[in-house]
């Protein structure tokens, strides 16, 4: 009788367990379709645009005897109500969310006095900036809760549309997304001698781009499922502003666009795919204006964009779908797929005539690579960059100052990054072996590098030096700077060596 029985049991035990196998694995496969399915993003032709576009305020500054131009600048936590009604919890520069916009002059001495009001260490890195690897705020130049640091420079670089955010090491996505962020404009004879729109907030609008989601009243900070890029938003909002409109009274508006999303890629462009002039990249103007219908950039990067606009329409600007060559998976999941409309122009009846658009702008700033002491090769991994995480007390390596180098930097990942360096800017010289796009001939601080891209850039590194004071280079997708992707480097004199950076120099 048992002989009988054991098969008829186990038959319906196999049974069973391949049923309960089948159940799991369609299970499985339906969470993971409905996981891919509902990842897609759009705000396109669903927004409203019924709130007016916040400009953030000229910060005020005051002139020492000696000539130097101070700014200050207060860490701030606070609250606001991006909806009505609805209180968030916020950090900003001098008030509750993102900070006002510094503006100087090349040849001005500058100084920021940072207030860090918060409760818990930060720093204010001066993105695009070309300073003293001292006054940089990088990960080295903390200043702790309550403390104050007073860095001063001379600005010594064209004109351009810098930025500046936190960069405390393991820690940068959070104070970011948290809303530290401003803009930092750089004015020069070349730029002031042009006839750009230049009336700050009436036809020459800070356009700062970051995406958001809320969870009841708070920011939504998490991680989505499979979001290895990092932090991924439902909407966006510019200048702090969600569904934003602006009305402009000129026949051409210069809008300065800047990604301070955290690991969000934006193809800029119009809904009705008019074209525009690209007329400066992250630091500063091109040789010549560019005529496009769309602009790519990624976290850190900045474009200044000049459109004509008609009397009485009005016209948005969207992000649309990523066109990098990525795979079905990264593409979505890495946002690729979304699109979002991001702000709406409203032109007056009757509009100011704006003046020609220059045929010329300015002269190249950058190294061509003809002058190039050292080649070096950057391998991009998210577990970090030529094999290594970064360390804090560990200097990668030493340029010399006033030398030009070449780097050829390769993305050997599966997702995409992007690549920044502190203190200079770059040319691109070829983008995966061919001469770079129109959008990427302009001096760069960070480009975006898909999976298996490769960049070959020339760049030159004009001191000072500083053997104890490194700068940083890093992936701008800040969570995954957050998980190591970042090295550094010192400026030597010649025959001179590093020497080893003072742990978290921190300022009280």
């Amino acid at each position: 009788m048992s002989s009988v029985s054991r098969p008829r049991w186990l038959r319906r035990l196999l049974l069973i367990v391949g049923a309960f196998a089948t159940v799991l694995l369609l299970s499985v496969g339906g969470c993971v379709t409905w996981v891919y399915h509902s990842a897609v993003v759009s705000t396109v032709g669903s927004t409203d645009f019924s709130n007016e576009l916040a400009i953030p305020p000229l910060a005020q500054s005051r002139i020492r005897e000696d000539g130097t131009r101070v700014f200050e600048l207060d860490m701030r936590s606070g609250r606001r109500e991006f909806r009505p009604g609805q209180a968030t919890e916020t950090w900003g520069f001098n008030g509750d969310y993102l900070g006002p916009t510094l503006r100087a002059r090349r040849g001005e001495r500058v100084e920021v006095e940072v207030r860090n009001k918060l409760s818990e260490p930060s720093t204010v890195h001066w993105h695009g900036m070309h300073l003293p690897a001292a006054m940089d705020g990088g990960p080295h130049q903390m200043v702790q809760a309550g403390g104050i640091w007073t860095p001063q420079w001379t600005v010594d670089q064209p004109a351009a549309t810098l930025w500046y955010h936190p960069h405390p090491h393991g820690a940068t996505e959070q104070h970011v997304r948290r809303g530290l962020a401003g803009m930092f404009l750089l004015d020069d004879e070349v730029s002031e001698g042009l006839s750009l729109p230049k009336n700050y907030g009436v036809d020459d609008l800070p356009v700062i781009v970051q995406d958001v989601k809320f969870r009841g009243n708070q920011l939504d900070s998490s991680h989505g499922i499979f979001r290895d890029i990092g932090f991924l938003g439902d909407r966006t909002m510019v200048n702090g502003t969600l569904t934003p409109y602006r009305n402009v009274g000129d026949e051409l508006v210069r809008l300065r666009l800047l990604n301070a999303s955290t690991a969000r890629v934006y193809t800029f462009g119009f809904a009705d795919d008019r074209r525009f002039s690209l007329v400066a990249t992250d630091g500063g103007l091109l040789e010549r204006p560019v005529a496009l219908d769309r602009v790519r950039l990624s976290p850190g990067e900045r474009a200044e964009i000049v459109v004509r606009v008609r009397p009485g329409e009005r016209t948005v600007l969207r992000s649309t779908k990523l066109d990098a060559g990525l795979d079905f998976w990264a593409q979505r999941f890495a946002g690729g797929d979304d699109s979002f409309d991001i702000l709406e122009l409203r032109a007056a009846p009757t509009l100011r005539p704006s003046p020609e658009m220059p045929v010329a702008l300015a002269h190249p700033s950058t190294p061509d690579g003809s002058d190039s002491v050292t080649e070096r090769n950057f391998e991009l991994q998210l577990s970090g960059i030529n094999g290594k995480p970064m360390a804090m007390d560990r200097i990668d390596f030493t340029v010399t100052k006033g030398t030009a180098e070449t780097w050829t930097v390769h993305n050997s990942d599966g997702m995409p990054h992007n690549f920044h360096i502190h203190d200079v800017q770059f040319r691109v010289l070829e983008l995966d072996g061919a001469p770079p796009p129109d959008a990427l001939t302009g001096p760069k601080d960070t480009i975006f590098l898909p999976p298996n891209a490769r960049a070959k850039i020339a760049l030159r590194f004009d001191g000072p030096a500083d053997p104890n004071s490194p700068y940083m280079y890093h992936c701008h997708l800040l969570w995954h700077e957050d998980q190591g992707m970042m090295g550094q480097f010192a400026v030597v004199e010649p025959g001179q060596s590093a020497g080893t950076p003072a742990h978290n120099q921190s300022h009280h």
